[in-house]
């Protein structure tokens, strides 16, 4: 769990050689720039921190400055990135010295922190140099966070500026922002800065403060029609032409989204559990939770219905055979008045 792994950076407890890999790229960054800050002081990190590129630099370059002892300090940071030699892609340009590597591997130095890094969403387990730093090295597999290890990672978060996060705002503001950790860390410093140190981030203030993605808008517009709200839907259709967002993007977001309420109703029936459903639609679970939620309100004719009626709406936006808006806005009164018809 990334909360504990960075637990033990934070006291201290620092290895001479992490990999750190997989598609979540935010919790790569903000893992190298942890063991920076609690590696070395700040007037230490132009002489004793190095960043370097596998697709660009030799791999035995990067370890010869890992055995370079440290100037005015007593470690040494080395981020070594795009290991490329760890996977199963193909050897590029740069010749690198692997058996350098393993020799480092086996023996690395006391005073250099090493770091491989990379945005890859699986390694070569194949390799003996793979095997080989994953049995010496810390590591950190970067892979989107489940739900519970997102709500640690936002009460974290907080912790870090002496905020305290309640659980319903958490709710909110997952439901606003969404699961982006990029997103998610801009927002809580924001909400962090308004409630002050020491201070409670509630439901109220994420409400108040959080801006709405244009994905969010439409998450809050099928909400809505799942609950029969039609009048309601169409002012969050208003509001959004309000931002000047164009109703064939909204509707392409819309047809999205009712095509997640039915993959997940069809895998529901079947069986399938939140984190099967995930892994099948490569969606990340909280999303899926909240799509179970919504998908519980129709039958799958009902969302089968609705996917075909996004499609007829779509082909006539985009062949010009009426205005855009007056098309979304009678898809919506059409749901209103017979709410969604049978599937042929």
């Amino acid at each position: 769990m990334v909360v504990d792994f960075w637990g033990k950076i934070k006291k201290g407890r620092l290895s001479p050689l992490y990999l750190l890999y997989g598609t979540e790229s935010f919790l790569l960054t903000e893992t190298y720039e942890l063991l920076l800050r609690t590696a070395l002081a700040e007037e230490e990190r132009e002489w004793n921190a190095s960043v370097y590129d596998c697709e660009e630099t030799p791999v035995q370059t990067a370890l010869e400055d890992a055995e370079t002892f440290p100037f005015f300090g007593e470690k040494r940071v080395i981020l070594i990135k795009n290991p490329y030699f760890f996977t199963a892609e193909k050897e590029k340009e740069v010749e690198h010295d692997l058996k350098k590597l393993e020799s480092y591997i086996l023996s690395p130095s006391s005073f250099s922190i090493v770091i491989f890094a990379g945005p890859y969403e699986k390694l070569d387990e194949r390799k003996k140099i793979t095997k080989l730093i994953k049995e010496h090295a810390e590591v950190l597999v970067a892979a989107p966070l489940a739900e519970k290890e997102l709500r640690a990672w936002i009460a974290e978060r907080v912790k870090q500026d002496n905020v305290t996060i309640e659980e319903n705002a958490i709710d909110t503001l997952l439901k606003l922002a969404g699961t982006n950790l990029t997103t998610l860390a801009n927002e809580l410093d924001k909400l962090a800065l308004f409630v002050g140190s020491g201070g409670t981030i509630q439901q109220e203030t994420v409400e108040m403060l959080v801006s709405r993605t244009l994905e969010q808008n439409v998450f809050v517009l099928v909400e809505k029609v799942t609950k029969r709200q039609i009048a309601e839907a169409l002012q969050v259709f208003y509001d959004l032409l309000e931002n000047n967002e164009e109703p064939l993007k909204i509707l392409a977001l819309l047809a999205s989204q009712f095509r997640l309420l039915y993959q997940v109703k069809w895998l529901m029936s079947r069986g399938y559990g939140q984190q099967q459903i995930a892994s099948i639609l490569k969606v990340h679970p909280f999303r899926v939770k909240l799509a179970m939620g919504q998908a519980a309100l129709f039958s799958e004719q009902e969302l089968a219905a609705a996917v075909r009626q996004i499609a007829e709406a779509d082909y006539e936006m985009k062949s010009g055979a009426m205005d855009r808006q007056l098309v979304m806005e009678l898809l919506l009164m059409r749901w209103n008045e017979g709410m969604f018809t049978k599937a042929e």
